[in-house]
């Protein structure tokens, strides 16, 4: 029987993130063999994702990263079942990690098949359910590529956004940082009037119709009044087109004019949990 040192349990603790008893019970079972203590405990891992696979996963941490040149970034989600494990500092490192080496992947499939300190993402995603007891997955996972693209995670984790412009100009960092806040606080549907699909369009002034009819307007007047109702949707719902939060009396896209009258807002990405 080998003997089981504080600082076997500690080094098995820090590569797994395992708790101290469950790293110390798997290495007493494994004769003191640190592989088979790993191996053992992402079975663990395995029998606890297999019954709460079936459970919501909606809490969790929402991360935005940006590349080092500022042309690429990614958000994603790290979701889990609780507020209060979506909250631990260790969780939101791993959610963090995660997104870093996102940035060097197209889709969530690839994500989740790359290598993660000797085992896959999605292997490490099953050890962690072990660990924590809870189910864990990365939910939404969104890229965004740009002359300059700039990000903002609001407080608590809870919504990330990517905003990117059309150059890298002075001042792009805080007016990318300023849009970024702006959609996760007004939750735009499209950047402008152009990414809004025609179903959305057509459900608008049917809508509008509806309440011109009840209001008594005439047939005749319908189509006309109806499509400044649907500009004003435009306006509220369209993030270049909305209001500016930190000064309403421009619109976004009226902001980044100030910044640089050549500058646009050329595309932004929004996650956001429960």
């Amino acid at each position: 029987m080998a003997t089981i040192t504080a600082a076997d349990v500690n080094k098995l603790r820090t590569i797994t993130g395992a708790g101290m008893m469950d790293c110390k019970k798997a290495l007493v079972e494994s004769d003191g063999d640190f592989d088979l203590a790993i191996e053992n405990l992402r079975k663990k891992g395995q029998k606890v994702a297999a019954n709460r696979s079936d459970r919501e996963s909606t809490e969790g941490a929402a991360i935005a990263v940006v590349s080092a040149d500022k042309t690429e970034g990614v958000v994603i989600t790290l979701n889990c079942e609780t507020d209060f494990v979506g909250k631990n500092e260790g969780f939101v490192k791993l959610a963090t990690d995660l997104a870093n080496q996102a940035l060097n992947y197209a889709t969530k499939e690839e994500l989740l098949a790359s290598d993660f300190n000797g085992i896959s993402v999605a292997e490490k995603l099953i050890e962690q359910t072990g660990v924590i007891g809870e189910k864990i997955e990365i939910g939404s996972f969104e890229r965004l590529s740009g002359a300059f693209v700039g990000s903002y995670i609001h407080a608590g984790n809870k919504i990330a956004t990517l905003v990117a412009l059309s150059a890298n100009v002075a001042g792009a960092e805080e007016a990318s940082r300023n849009v970024a806040m702006q959609a996760a606080a007004m939750s735009p549907i499209a950047l402008d009037e152009n990414g809004v699909d025609a179903d959305t369009i057509a459900k608008e002034i049917e809508i509008a119709k509806d309440q011109l009819r009840q209001e008594g307007k005439p047939e005749a007047m319908l189509d006309n009044i109806a499509k400044g109702k649907l500009n004003r949707f435009f306006k509220d719902n369209t993030l270049v087109n909305q209001d500016y939060i930190k000064d309403s009396s421009m619109s976004v896209s009226g902001y980044i004019k100030t910044v640089d009258a050549g500058l646009t807002v050329t595309g932004f990405r929004r996650v956001a949990l429960g």
